[in-house]
């Protein structure tokens, strides 16, 4: 009897960028579908890859600028890889042990999806709360807007800007600070509220950075609403709209682009 062939870290991550041959990608594909635990966990590296492409597909094609420190981002990507490593680890670790609970082995491996799903919640419930007021959709207006951006830069404790969208059609409406959503340890949270001509509102929501300082990125279709989330060391922020995603897209590479390059003191020139 032939033995099954051994499944390892190397190979799963071959699996998930496409760079097994056909024979390997079989067997992990047999692997994956008798361990649920080990197929969830590359299902979240597969979105958070996703994601990534989407982002900063346009971004990668750039010449590198030459305010960007390449030994900086050598150091940076060598943290996302040994995050990444623990994760596929965590997998195999706990698929080879027989943990068989699905939701426990879900919290195990996804520490940071459970908290950017509670953020983008949070987001998303904020946008429908307020995206449809008129009178009091923001605590305070565009035409205050240095007062505005002191106010949930203090109360957020990192400085932040409102982006400028005009390029895209978008202009400020005002903002507003709303208190700690269901993940309670990033504090509380800045509304910024975009509007275009037609009436087509964008919200971005905010919060400081999560206590793991780790990088991840998700996309999401929450009650028929595009949402984008990613976070730094410095701020975390989702963006929700309702507009069809080649819409969204753009408009949340450009909040990515001016808010991490003016927040991140890693992006600082």
């Amino acid at each position: 009897m032939t033995r099954p062939q051994p499944i390892t870290e190397a190979m799963l991550h071959g699996f998930v960028d496409g760079r097994l041959s056909p024979a390997e990608r079989a067997a992990v594909q047999t692997y994956l579908d008798a361990n649920p635990e080990a197929a969830a966990a590359l299902a979240l590296w597969q979105r958070q890859r996703d994601a990534i492409s989407t982002l900063y597909a346009p971004v990668a094609a750039e010449p590198v600028p030459n305010r960007l420190d390449p030994h900086r981002l050598a150091l940076r990507q060598r943290g996302r890889q040994r995050a990444w490593t623990r994760m596929a680890v965590a997998a195999v670790v706990l698929v080879g042990l027989g943990l068989g609970a699905g939701w426990y082995g879900h919290t195990l491996l996804q520490p940071e999806e459970s908290a950017s799903d509670m953020l983008i919640a949070s987001a998303v419930n904020a946008h429908n709360l307020y995206v449809k007021e008129s009178s009091h959709a923001v605590e305070v207006a565009a035409s205050d807007k240095g007062h505005l951006v002191t106010w949930l830069s203090n109360r957020l404790r990192h400085q932040i800007e409102a982006p400028d969208l005009s390029s895209q059609g978008f202009q400020l409406v005002g903002g507003r600070l709303l208190p700690p959503g269901a993940y309670q340890t990033s504090g509380p949270a800045a509304q910024l509220m975009y509007e275009n001509a037609t009436a087509d509102r964008v919200t971005v929501y905010v919060t400081a950075a999560l206590p793991t300082k780790d990088r991840p990125f998700a996309f999401e279709t929450v009650d028929g609403r595009e949402a984008y989330y990613w976070a730094n060391d410095a701020i975390t922020c989702t963006v929700v709209g309702d507009l069809p995603k080649p819409q969204m897209e753009p408009l949340a590479r450009l909040i990515n682009q001016q808010l991490t390059w003016r927040v991140d003191p890693g992006q600082r020139g």
